[in-house]
């Protein structure tokens, strides 16, 4: 049985949707629990999420590591069981710091996924970027739906709920995972055939370089609207909707709708030359941000749309870049160290989000993020051409 069986391919892509839905449910739940755990607003508690993101990204590496060595088999069956049980942990959280730990335990098994997750869906197939595409749409439905059913949760049943029961259905993806996805005869480390492609060390590093730079700048773009843009629809929406079931659901449209345009830029990465791609994508999130920052009401929703369907859009370009030019047997410890680096310093975005909105505001915010996507856009500008590397005959 091959790893490439429709029942595997779908959980691998389903674990990508679960993995982001995860590290999103609070950001989405945090007025709701600033209440039942006695803070004044929700710029207090937020911060108390960091260590989610942190080990989200810290632990990018060990898993990467471990998903070459020891198998993505293996890995994927922790992740699902492991983040599950994270889940239900936050669940029976009672004060902060409870909450604090048990978030940054959840990230722990969050950084799983994208090493070595990504690495085993792109094994040996002939469309990559398309597959990474699909693969990003599962992802970012998942942020969707972290919208869609934290804001009915908390609205019937309460926010706990929403940690408790996806953290149960978790745990039987990971015993189904267990049993339709067949054991590695050897791990990634062991195999023999190395990549298409030629890369001399030196230009391997500067790619890398860059290549980890666009992903930080990225990243915290990603992290503070991910984190954020619910605040900013109850801020901008006073007056006209404030059921938080409602500004879910509105959210749940823009991430779903937004979300198709990694299937559109996947498929482009295998026909267009990259570069180029990556660069206009960057360039079109200025003027939107802008706009962004001064709209409210309606507009504000149309202008969201509009970001991040380009936020969204940007995301394939990294895994894309790793999948072309890193041989398969390394792939994992190549996005873990890459994920170390961007992921554990965007998470600085979720640690200064809340203190940021208090005491500057959402219109000073979306200028700073103005300004890292301007940084990832001279960042672009220095990624080698295509024509550098070349094709092993």
């Amino acid at each position: 049985m091959s790893i490439h069986t429709l029942p595997v391919r779908l959980l691998l892509n389903v674990g990508h949707s679960i993995d982001h839905m995860f590290l999103l449910i609070f950001a989405t739940a945090v007025t709701s629990i600033t209440l039942e755990f006695g803070f004044a607003s929700w710029v207090d508690l937020m911060p108390y999420s960091v260590g989610a993101f942190v080990l989200f990204g810290l632990g990018s590496l060990p898993s990467g590591r471990l998903g070459d060595l020891w198998g993505r088999r293996n890995m994927m069956i922790i992740f699902f069981i492991g983040i599950g049980c994270a889940a239900i942990l936050v669940a029976f959280t009672n004060n902060a710091w409870q909450m604090a730990a048990a978030l940054a335990l959840l990230g722990l098994f969050a950084s799983i996924y994208h090493p070595v997750g990504i690495p085993m869906l792109v094994q040996q197939v002939s469309n990559p970027g398309l597959t990474i595409g699909i693969n990003g749409l599962a992802g970012n439905l998942g942020i969707a739906t972290a919208a869609l059913i934290t804001g009915f949760f908390v609205k019937w049943f309460g926010w706990r709920y929403a940690f408790a029961v996806p953290g149960l259905l978790s745990i039987v993806l990971g015993f189904l995972f267990m049993y339709v996805c067949p054991k590695e005869s050897q791990s990634p480390s062991k195999k023999s055939k190395k990549s298409a492609i030629s890369v001399p060390p030196a230009l391997l590093a500067h790619l890398f370089m860059v290549m980890t730079a666009v992903a930080v700048t990225s990243s915290l773009i990603f992290n503070f609207t991910t984190n954020g843009n619910f605040q900013l629809l109850s801020d901008r929406f006073i007056g006209l909707i404030e059921d938080p079931a409602t500004l879910g659901a509105m959210l749940a449209i823009i991430y779903t709708i937004a979300s198709f345009a990694q299937v559109v830029v996947g498929n482009l990465i295998d026909r267009l030359p990259m570069k180029k791609l990556q660069l206009w994508i960057a360039i079109i999130q200025v003027p939107l941000l802008v706009f962004a920052a001064y709209t409210d009401g309606w507009w504000l929703f149309v202008s969201l749309l509009a970001v991040m369907i380009f936020v969204f859009g940007a995301i394939p370009f990294t895994d894309a870049m790793i999948v072309r030019y890193v041989d398969d047997r390394l792939r994992s410890r190549v996005t873990g160290m890459r994920l170390t680096v961007s992921f554990g310093i965007s998470s600085l975005a979720v640690w200064l989000l809340g203190p940021l909105v208090k005491d500057i505001g959402f219109v000073y915010l979306i200028w700073l993020m103005v300004v890292i996507a301007l940084i990832k856009v001279l960042a672009i500008c220095t990624l080698p051409s295509e024509e550098d590397f070349h094709v092993i005959s």
